[in-house]
């Protein structure tokens, strides 16, 4: 048996913000739809989403709170892990910075580097970023004087510290970047990173002493290991960078680290630089998606817009919230969250265009039928035409899954499920089913829906699992759904003649606007 090709992909590990926001699932979505997809080709997939845990923010949010800084993140945590199995995301493992798996790892990764002559003991004067925990240096300020992340005050700190060589590689990285075209992706953000090194790299501070709730500098224990350098080497710890070479050498580099465009600095620059010091290779591609706006508006708790993702699922279920996050927005660009175009996306996409075809097919064969899928025999042009429709989509699909492109991906899947629905109405099986003479017409007719339907419950498995799984289902298929592989669904025929379908279910009730807005608040 030919052994798997390993594919390694990653989140970012989310900070545990008190509020759950639709954000968080944006990005945690896109990412288990392209670990589905690499398990539906075949691969051998390591997917890692997790949290980042230390810090003095965390430590200061503890003590207003009245409770200890693990109390604290304990229960958000919680709250991030119960959101990722209401969407149903496959993850295959989940990293809390706060884990003594991980504090080994950083620990021996600051004495690696320390024992390379790359890390000094020196003193940080300047200015500091509390909710972004980050330094900056005057000329980096925005036009305000407020960090140029996410536009707060910062405070000038003075502190002893450990520093790493981060100026050291800074013309390795450059070089890299230059020589590497798809390691930072979109090209808009490769571009920016190009331009930052250029003014030049300051070496990072990687400790802080005037707080407590991080990871023990190991030479030097009232020192506690700075964020970034704790955070990013999250993704070495769960594929056994200190006790399972083997699996380590199978999963790194990592094949996509995928992050928000505001985090795109740390893992293309001063991750880099850190793997360059342990002699490890880059990651083979970071992709920053963009934010996700609503209604037109930044996410804000002061602006009171921050949306819940809890909330949506009760209303609207998973599936249909991934499927218009997946759908509306290009990964890469920020996108638009909207109630309204939500309900409407679930009325015509859901509800109309999919749930349709589906309950059509399985009346239609139950009424025409006994509900039992005959072999076909011979094929018309409307026939020859789905057909070369689906492996047209197929092919598509393959393709640009491959290069990320999430959403035209769905609109083609989505062509697909039209046409199949204008076959219905090309057909007439109604017709047909009056004439006894047209017996076969009609068989081949049904037959071609409920493969077609086989072959998009497939294509529609990365984005919605959950009515991927309905839809197999209820067509009543052999095989076991979790088992299929994309080539299942290369060749037209997979539907056994002599099937016998099962009851249709609805896989998404229409949302009555009028009753809708009736019933707010």
């Amino acid at each position: 048996m030919t052994e798997k090709k390993p594919f390694y992909i990653t989140t970012p590990i989310y900070y545990p913000s008190a509020k759950l926001h639709i954000g968080h699932a944006y990005c945690t979505t896109i990412a288990d739809s392209i670990a589905r997809f690499h398990r539906l080709i075949g691969e051998d997939v390591f997917f890692l989403t997790g949290s980042d845990e230390h810090g003095q923010k965390i430590q200061q949010k503890a003590e207003e709170a009245g409770v200890t800084p693990i109390e604290y993140v304990d229960k958000i945590v919680a709250g991030f892990q119960n959101l990722w199995k209401r969407l149903n995301i496959s993850n295959d493992d989940f990293i809390r910075t706060t884990q003594k798996r991980h504090e080994r790892v950083v620990q021996e990764i600051f004495n690696r580097i320390y024992a390379k002559g790359d890390i000094y003991k020196g003193s940080y004067k300047g200015l500091y970023c509390t909710p972004c925990e980050s330094y900056w240096t005057e000329h980096q300020l925005d036009e305000n004087g407020c960090c140029p992340d996410c536009h707060r005050p910062v405070q000038e700190v003075s502190e002893e510290a450990y520093f790493f060589k981060m100026s050291k590689y800074a013309d390795r990285v450059l070089q890299y970047i230059e020589d590497h075209p798809d390691f930072i992706q979109p090209v808009s953000r490769r571009n920016e990173m190009i331009n930052f090194i250029k003014q030049g790299l300051d070496d990072l501070c990687i400790s802080r002493t005037s707080f407590d709730w991080g990871i023990p500098v190991p030479i030097d224990p009232k020192h506690v290991i700075y964020v970034w350098f704790d955070a990013l080497t999250n993704y070495l710890t769960p594929i056994g960078f200190l006790d399972n070479p083997e699996k380590f050498q199978k999963y790194w580099p990592a094949d996509l680290h995928l992050v928000g465009k505001e985090i795109v600095r740390f893992h293309t620059i001063i991750w880099p630089c850190i793997l360059m010091a342990l002699d490890l290779p880059l990651p083979k591609k970071v992709y920053g998606h963009g934010w996700l706006i609503v209604d037109g508006d930044k996410m804000s708790k002061s602006k009171g817009n921050v949306v819940d993702p809890n909330g949506l699922i009760d209303e609207f279920g998973a599936d249909a919230i991934r499927y218009f996050l997946l759908r509306e927005i290009n990964l890469g660009q920020d996108g638009n969250f909207s109630r309204d175009a939500l309900i409407q996306r679930i009325n015509s996409d859901l509800a109309n265009d999919l749930g349709n075809l589906l309950h059509r097919t399985l009346n239609m064969t139950i009424k025409f039928q006994d509900g039992v899928l005959l072999a076909p025999e011979g094929e018309s042009e409307v026939d020859k035409s789905l057909k070369v429709d689906a492996k047209e989509t197929v092919d598509f699909f393959k393709k640009n899954m491959q290069d990320m492109q999430l959403s035209a991906t769905i609109k083609k899947v989505w062509a697909f499920i039209s046409r199949a629905n204008k076959y219905i109405d090309e057909t007439t099986p109604w017709a047909l089913a009056k004439d006894p003479a047209k017996k076969q017409e009609l068989a081949n007719v049904m037959y071609n829906l409920a493969e077609s339907l086989r072959v998009i419950s497939v294509l529609i498995s990365p984005f919605m699992p959950v009515t991927a799984g309905r839809i197999w289902k209820q067509l009543n298929l052999p095989q076991a759904f979790k088992d299929v592989q994309i080539e299942d669904i290369e060749s037209w025929g997979g539907v056994p003649a002599g099937l016998k379908v099962g009851e249709p279910e609805q896989l998404f009730p229409r949302i009555e606007v009028e009753k809708e807005e009736a019933e707010k608040p």
